[in-house]
């Protein structure tokens, strides 16, 4: 090649604008791997043999044997009633606090939104410790104060049932309902409230007949997410129901990978994997299909619209009553037991003898080298999530809403589906992948990369939908500004969009290493010795039913958790999403 044709080829190589191919490699990689991942399950639902044996055929035997199998109709039963408790609870305790913060003239709302939202990110497993140490019918403080009182042969509280449960999850998704419905109640006019209290109307007509049946499409789609919540939940029912054998899908599908006696269930566990994700994918459906009713509903009109605040006036003092045990219990109780536990060598009621007992030996005796290895592991964690999570979203966002490529929806649609799926069927598809496909080419099985990998493909659907939102609010015309000034498409993502989703980016990665953090789920399947987070560890201590020592670390897990919540705060008061309401 001459000086010249050199010259020139370097002349069209700078010209060229990557951006673009860029970001549709990165949407592409991240469609593929939700793509694939769902693919090995149900590739190995019909195939008969283990995974890796070149000597396999095709099979229907794995369905027949689960779908007549009276066993799998029993979790199902377990699992609709566990998630259906769930919801009921869930919504009579965060519904009629999102209507005192939104509609009344209650006191500290702004503490209200920050300790609902606190409440969302306790991790789960820690509320099921604190409730075993509560209501337990062997080591339950309540139980055992109200048997000692009351001379009762048995105890009258049993947390480790379905409705048991059901009960605590819904505790913990009430947070969900708040949120959810509180952003339906904001946004409506009442306009229509005031009409019906004129027409002498009172306040529980008012509510019954005017604000829920324009709160409905909210309401119904808030409840449709709990529901699919509760239904794929793992870490609660694991810690209270599976050492009493009660099982739900997620931890039914579990305990097929992890028998004690036997290799696990391969074309079992995938068949039950299948199970899950049509149920599952018919509640998103449902989900989207009451979110577009929503317009129907639509009573805000433009700059007229002037929310009414209701005075509570005598009521005021019992509301806040109400408000302050709600959080006592669901909240505050659960923490008090962790830390009561972590301090005794076993659960007691407080009595003078075991305040003597009280010591730090749990926190002493626990093993240092596994600590250390899984408080590293989560803040490696913590750090590459988020940041890989936000990279694939900022990408697909900008392909989905920012280009016009044909069939863009496509990797909207890719993006999203994770949300439907239960995240222990995404661990066990990653794991039969890394264990059985990948594992000589490329060997991450027991490595942390697994595990960074797992995480991101599912929290890529709540990514996506920040970065959308996001990006939906920047006019084009910025975009069109700056390429009419001679940036590139690249010039445009770095100078122009990057900077202006900053504040949400931010708020995003924060959330997202929040949820590593608690995360228990998609770990408890891919988790060795080498890459186990401090979840695991905590799980891995209850499953030997070592309970104080458990104890110890979900105490020190939640220490730990104080400054990211702080950073979360003061991230969320400046993008606008707590404040003064």
């Amino acid at each position: 090649m001459t000086a010249p044709s050199v010259a020139a080829f370097v002349r069209r190589w700078n010209g060229l604008d990557l951006g673009p191919a860029l970001m549709l490699s990165v949407a592409f990689v991240a469609a593929v791997c939700v793509a694939v991942t769902l693919a090995v399950i149900l590739w190995l639902s019909v195939v008969d043999g283990i995974p890796g044996d070149v000597r396999y055929n095709y099979t229907l035997a794995h369905f027949r044997e689960i779908l007549f199998d009276g066993f799998t109709y029993r979790v199902l039963g377990n699992t609709l009633a566990f998630s259906s408790i769930s919801l009921v609870f869930a919504m009579l305790l965060g519904l009629p606090l999102a209507w005192l913060v939104e509609r009344t003239d209650f006191p500290g709302k702004p503490v209200i939104f920050t300790f609902m939202t606190v409440g969302l990110l306790v991790p789960g497993f820690a509320v099921a410790l604190g409730w075993v140490f509560l209501l337990h019918p062997r080591v339950g403080i309540i139980n055992q104060l109200l048997m000692s009182a009351f001379g009762l042969s048995e105890a009258p509280f049993n947390v480790a049932t379905i409705a048991g449960m059901g009960v605590v999850e819904g505790l913990s998704l009430s947070p969900v309902v708040f949120i959810m419905t509180a952003i339906v109640l904001r946004a409506m006019d009442s306009s229509l409230e005031e009409a019906a209290r004129m027409n002498g109307a009172t306040l529980w007509e008012t509510i019954r007949k005017v604000t829920l049946p324009l709160a409905r499409p909210g309401i119904i789609a808030a409840g449709i997410y709990v529901f699919a919540i509760g239904f794929a939940a793992f870490d609660i029912p694991a810690v209270i129901g599976l050492s009493s054998r009660i099982y739900t899908f997620s931890t039914y599908v579990f305990q097929q990978m992890s028998p004690t006696e036997g290799i696990p269930q391969y074309g079992g566990v995938a068949v039950l994997s299948v199970i899950m994700v049509v149920l599952a994918a018919g509640l998103s459906a449902w989900y989207v299909a009451m979110q577009r009713q929503a317009p129907r509903y639509a009573v805000v009109t433009g700059k007229g619209y002037r929310p009414t605040i209701i005075p509570l006036g005598r009521w005021k003092a019992f509301s806040v009553a109400l408000v302050v045990v709600y959080f006592v219990f669901t909240q505050l109780m659960p923490v008090v037991m962790l830390v009561w536990a972590s301090g005794l060598p076993f659960v007691q009621v407080p009595s003078a003898q075991s305040f003597a007992q009280l010591s730090w030996r749990n926190y002493q005796t626990l093993p240092a080298d596994m600590i250390w290895a899984g408080t590293r592991n989560t803040l490696i964690l913590m750090v590459l999530v988020p940041t890989l999570t936000l990279t694939l979203s900022l990408a697909t966002s900008w392909i989905v809403v920012r280009s016009r490529i044909p069939f863009r929806g496509v990797f909207d649609f890719f993006a999203f589906l994770p949300h439907t799926v239960p995240g222990i069927v995404f661990s066990i598809a990653v794991w039969l992948l890394a264990l059985f496909v990948l594992r000589d080419k490329v060997p991450i099985y027991g490595t942390i990369w697994i595990l960074v990998i797992v995480y991101s493909i599912v929290r890529l659907s709540y990514g996506t939908r920040m970065t959308n939102s996001a990006m939906i609010q920047i006019h084009r015309e910025l975009d069109e500004s700056a390429l009419m000034s001679g940036a590139r498409v690249s010039g445009v993502i770095r100078y122009v969009l990057v900077p202006l989703l900053m504040p949400t980016l931010l708020y995003s990665w924060i959330w997202i290493a929040l949820l590593t953090y608690r995360e228990l789920t998609l770990p408890v399947v891919l988790a060795t010795s080498d890459n186990q987070p401090l979840s695991v560890v905590v799980w891995s201590l209850v499953s030997t039913s070592s309970y104080g020592s458990a104890s110890a670390v979900a105490v020190i897990m939640l220490l730990l958790m104080l400054p990211i919540l702080l950073a979360y705060w003061l991230v969320a008061r400046r993008v606008g999403v707590v404040g003064n309401t």
